[in-house]
């Protein structure tokens, strides 16, 4: 079921969405050579709860899971395209390229966020592969007006990225705000006019999700990480956004 928030739950939510984009900025001048995805996240749980906000991803358990999530943030890192566990034993190195995703829980409602980070110098594929999801990401952004339909986003990012990147058809973004995921589903590929239509006062993350390589994904033994079934690398980037009468507005941002 779709939930249609109100002004008074938008408010917050979009209070929320700065605290989390703030959080966000400083992990992204954290993260450097020589620290692990396990100092990552406990960096990010400290920001978190310095805000009043609460992790809400930390034992948090999706359908279909065998166990809680174990951290506060997912850190995917090269060929990881998402929900990777932090790790002592996981050691950032220059030329990577280091993906945060971080869903917070502010004065009850909740927001997420993703980021892939490079770190140091890296390889202009890699370079052109952040940019082009970043990109798609705006795009699928440009595309959530309401009377569209979450096919027309999905059209959009998939029509942009015209078959340069594997998309992720497994993953997609989703409806946000009064729990951590709710409906709609948001894909990224689709038919124009296809699927839930979008109303003012939905609020959806949009997240696309695309491979250097083929489309194809593993799921490992953890439970929790995604891997390129062929080692290529991958990069994520999300926001969440509110449906207006305009133009879609990001709250995931300063």
């Amino acid at each position: 079921m779709i939930i249609i928030k109100n002004e008074e739950q938008i408010s917050k939510i979009r209070e929320g969405g700065k605290i989390l984009a703030n959080i966000m900025q400083k992990i992204g001048k954290f993260i450097k050579p020589g620290i692990s995805t396990f100092d990552i996240d406990k960096y990010a749980f400290d920001l978190i709860k310095k805000n009043g906000a609460e992790p809400a991803l930390l034992n948090y358990c999706p359908i279909g899971a065998d166990r809680a999530y174990p951290a506060s943030t997912c850190i995917s890192v090269n060929n990881e395209v998402v929900h990777g566990i932090p790790s002592k034993k996981k050691i950032i190195k220059d030329g990577d390229i280091v993906s945060v995703d971080i869903a917070i829980k502010y004065k009850g409602f909740f927001t997420d966020h993703a980021i892939t980070f490079p770190v140091g110098k890296i390889s202009k594929k890699d370079s052109d592969l952040l940019e082009t999801t970043k990109k798609s990401l705006d795009i699928g952004i440009w595309a959530a007006v309401a009377g569209a339909t979450v096919g027309d986003i999905g059209y959009a990012i998939e029509s942009f990225i015209n078959k340069k990147y594997g998309i992720i058809r497994e993953l997609a973004g989703h409806g946000v705000g009064v729990k951590v995921h709710e409906d709609p589903f948001v894909p990224n590929y689709g038919k124009k006019g296809r699927g839930e239509k979008l109303v003012p006062g939905m609020i959806i993350a949009i997240e696309p999700m695309l491979n250097i390589g083929r489309d194809d994904i593993i799921f490992l033994n953890d439970g929790y990480t995604v891997k390129t079934a062929d080692g290529s690398r991958s990069a994520h980037f999300e926001h969440t956004v509110l449906i207006t009468d305009g133009n879609a507005e990001i709250l995931t941002v300063l």
